[in-house]
């Protein structure tokens, strides 16, 4: 039997003129892009204007993005044009998401804590509403370009401002509340306080469009998950960008068994994000207890945050003496 096929197979590897011709018309459209994003007006320039104001100010000085298209029109057009001249070309155009069933779409600007994206949710993936609901600190203006018939439930959860500042804690965390479905209307646009507000898109008939201006500022305060249904906090990670970058790379150390790269680990449990900080020694405790055994004892004593403290003082509690359906029969605790 003969396997698929697929375009790939046919990349002119072998044609060096035609590939040649496909990276010289792709790097000018960067180009070309780049400059008018820079120049004064343009989409990068006004981000580079406004990201250093508060996130309101900011998200209200990039509004004019969401409500004139035809700098969106004119850029797609122009990424179409180089598809149509060759299909193998690549339009500078970041992909993101677009995982099984899930939302996909492209980076039109990422600029500090500002992104703006064009996000396309597949209608199947909106069938039903998600178990869970995320906050991330900040603020976020969402156009709808085309509601693909779905219904949107709005999600809320209340944050203080000595938590904001940095005093959060899981224990103390309020509950998610959600609102009864409304029609999403082509067109409207949805302003949120992300820390507080979120929301689920069901019901779809079909496909879905937004553009999506995000205005992140590292905070102090994590990205939280709620479960729906009963509005309890079920997980918290870092905020930063850079703190979920590298505790990615942590975790991936970790399945890799990369035992040498102990100090990254210890490093990154001295971060001014908490979540960061536990997440990192977590990793280094399932990496190699040895090593991080000191390191625990230390954050057991004197992590500024009482949750930190707790869940090392129950960490350390465990290293020295693991319940005995941890061990062989016979064995003694682990050193």
């Amino acid at each position: 039997m003969t396997a698929a096929r697929s375009r790939h197979d046919h990349f002119p590897r072998e044609d060096g003129a035609r590939r040649r011709r496909i990276r010289e018309s792709v790097a000018a459209a960067d180009a070309a892009w780049r400059a008018a994003d820079k120049a004064p007006g343009g989409l990068l320039a006004a981000i580079d204007a406004a990201r250093d104001a508060v996130p309101d100010i900011a998200l209200a000085r990039l509004l004019p993005w969401l409500d004139d298209m035809a700098w969106l029109q004119a850029r797609l057009d122009d990424a179409l044009a180089l598809l149509a001249a060759d299909p193998f070309a690549r339009p500078p155009l970041r992909p993101v998401g677009g995982g099984e069933g899930g939302a996909g779409g492209l980076v039109l600007a990422d600029r500090g804590g500002v992104r703006l994206t064009l996000l396309v949710r597949p209608a199947g993936s909106c069938a039903a509403a998600p178990a869970s609901a995320v906050f991330v600190p900040g603020r976020a203006a969402i156009r709808i370009l085309a509601s693909g018939g779905a219904s949107l439930i709005a999600h809320h959860v209340a944050v203080g401002g000595a938590e904001e500042a940095g005093g959060f804690t899981a224990s103390a965390a309020a509950p998610c509340r959600s609102e009864p479905p409304r029609p999403l209307r082509t067109g409207e646009l949805i302003r949120l306080d992300t820390a507080r507000q979120s929301y689920s898109l069901i019901g779809a008939r079909r496909d879905i469009l937004l553009l999506e201006l995000a205005v992140q500022p590292p905070s102090p305060l994590p990205i939280r998950a709620y479960d729906v249904a009963s509005g309890r906090l079920a997980h918290v990670s870092a905020s930063r960008r850079d703190s979920s970058f590298r505790g990615v790379a942590l975790t991936l150390l970790r399945h890799l068994g990369r035992t040498g790269a102990a100090p990254l680990f210890v490093a990154e449990a001295q971060s001014e994000d908490f979540a960061a900080r536990w997440h990192a020694l977590r990793e280094l405790v399932a990496l190699d207890p040895a090593a991080a055994r000191p390191h625990l004892a230390a954050m057991a004593a004197g992590d500024p945050h009482p949750e930190v403290r707790q869940a090392a003082q129950a960490t350390l509690a465990f290293l020295s003496s693991p319940p005995a359906s941890a061990r062989g029969a016979g064995e003694s605790p682990c050193p």
